[in-house]
């Protein structure tokens, strides 16, 4: 269906489109999208008299990990002529930023009898319907007409909804103990003015009492309200990251064990059906067809383990499909379909289902790319395994080591074993933990059985699968305070630049 048409230009070999397409971005979903490109004859504007000039078809995984993506115009037949179509493509959001305020206040006027006043200050937000939000209410500082309030932290959306002049008001209170606070003062504000306390200066209020100022002729105002430091933290997204330049690394590994039967047999689990892909395949495709847009070279490494290997038939839990652990990597996501089913018959199924040593494997390299201090490379691991894990706690050491790297494990269990020791590596209900009771620092384990996709797409089982893949991204660079490669130019125009 047609999302949306630019407007017509006139006359020209080379146009320029002023539109802009809104679409929303899912990473866990391969989202095709069609341009084609049309010449209207110049009393009318209808498609059906165009003539049409070619189409390209991409997703919008490939525009964003690219930034700009440019491709043939093919015609029908798809034979492409000399034209070409480039798409740029920049993200619309980026009020996720957050901010530091820290307020303290001089001479406010004294409520209290036999004490002095004790003071808090709350922040509202003014919204478009006239109704009033409280956003921050700080502590109550005892006995003080010159208090310092503790900083405290507000995202950028909840304090001004990303309106950097959406009006603030600001008041101070006495506190009482029986619930019926002492209104002192108050004042306006935006957040365009608070953010002149950056670098070391300082912006201040008079707190008014509108009574008071009413009512005496001499009154200056209640106390003066200091902002003394501001400080924006930027929040990067997802797509900060990819457009940034990091690449995905997708790395497969894959279960020879003897229970998954013997691969000559249809009722193996690694039987290859001449017009059926086995259960293997599907997780493997599923997933791989969307991790691969977001690598590059689109290299993939993949592995086997539990299996005894050519030519000494000694047990690996690593070793390299295509038999070449120096350059373990296959051409594609078909490459790597191709030199699973070519080693198939070379091997002899055996055990035990070991994985600590292929998390580590991938950790190795994960732990390399830290080294540069940048957010270049991201590891993704995909195992796909029919059974129950032999190696629990080295499992669990491998993963909360794994936690602190920037990778993410996502395991498809296949066929119909009981998987519930893999709902424990899967942190989503109680945090998991070594064998030494080291917690994970992130939860980057993700486990589905494949079986309850058996009647789904493969769309399906990819997008409950990488779902959380952004978050572990995002909460793993911004953990480490790691800024995008290269800030785009849109960046530094969004929202928030200073």
């Amino acid at each position: 269906w047609q999302v949306d048409r630019t407007e017509v230009i006139r006359t020209c070999i080379n146009p320029v489109f002023s539109k802009l397409f809104t679409v929303d971005f899912y990473f866990e979903e391969v989202q095709r999208l069609r341009f084609e490109v049309h010449d209207i004859s110049s009393n009318h504007n209808g498609l059906k008299e165009a003539d049409f000039l070619g189409g390209m078809e991409c997703t919008l995984g490939q525009i964003v990990s690219q930034r700009k993506l440019s491709k043939s115009l093919l015609k029908h037949g798809n034979t492409a002529g000399k034209s070409s179509i480039t798409v740029i493509a920049e993200e619309l959001s980026g009020n996720d930023d957050y901010i530091e305020l820290s307020f303290s206040a001089r001479k406010l006027d004294d409520k209290d009898f036999f004490s002095k006043s004790d003071p808090f200050l709350e922040i509202f937000r003014m919204n478009d319907d006239a109704t009033q939000q409280l956003v921050h209410r700080t502590e109550v500082v005892m006995n003080n007409l010159n208090p310092a309030w503790k900083t405290f932290k507000v995202s950028v959306n909840s304090l001004c909804s990303g309106d950097q002049d959406r009006r603030l008001k600001c008041i101070v209170w006495d506190w009482d103990s029986n619930g019926k606070h002492d209104f002192i003062g108050e004042f306006s504000s935006t957040f365009k003015e608070m953010r002149g306390a950056m670098e070391g200066r300082q912006v201040q209020w008079e707190c008014i009492n509108p009574k008071y100022k009413a009512k005496k002729k001499n009154y200056k105002n209640s106390g003066i309200v200091i902002l003394n430091q501001c400080k924006i933290h930027k929040m990067h997204s997802f797509l900060d990251y990819i457009m940034g330049g990091c690449q995905i690394q997708f790395t497969v590994a894959i279960d020879f064990t003897a229970s998954n039967g013997d691969p000559r047999n249809s009722c193996s689990l690694h039987y290859i059906h001449p017009y059926q892909p086995n259960e293997y395949l599907k997780a493997l495709v599923a997933v791989g067809e969307i991790c691969q847009d977001y690598d590059s070279d689109k290299m993939f490494p993949a592995f086997g383990f539990g299996a005894r290997i050519p030519p000494e038939y000694k047990v690996s839990h690593d070793f390299a499909i295509n038999f070449n652990e120096d350059n373990p990597e296959c051409a594609g996501i078909q490459g790597v379909v191709e030199a699973y089913q070519s080693c198939l018959p070379k091997l002899q199924l055996y055990g035990p289902t070991n994985i600590a040593p292929i998390i580590q494997k991938v950790a190795k390299s994960a732990s390399e790319e830290t080294n540069t201090k940048e957010a270049s490379q991201y590891f993704i691991l995909l195992i796909l395994t029919d059974g129950v894990i032999t190696d629990m706690a080295d499992t669990r050491e491998a993963i909360v080591h794994a936690s602190h790297l920037p990778m993410s494990v996502i395991i498809v269990g296949v066929g119909n074993a009981d998987f519930s020791d893999m709902q424990m590596l899967d942190g989503d209900d109680g945090i998991l933990r070594s064998p030494k009771g080291e917690p994970v620092l992130r939860d980057i384990v993700q486990f589905v059985p494949f079986r309850n996709f058996k009647h789904a797409s493969p769309a399906a089982l990819a997008k409950s699968v990488l779902a959380e893949v952004p978050n572990q991204v995002v909460d793993y660079y911004n953990g480490k305070g790691i800024k995008p490669k290269c800030m785009s130019e849109y960046e530094s125009s969004r929202t928030l630049a200073p």
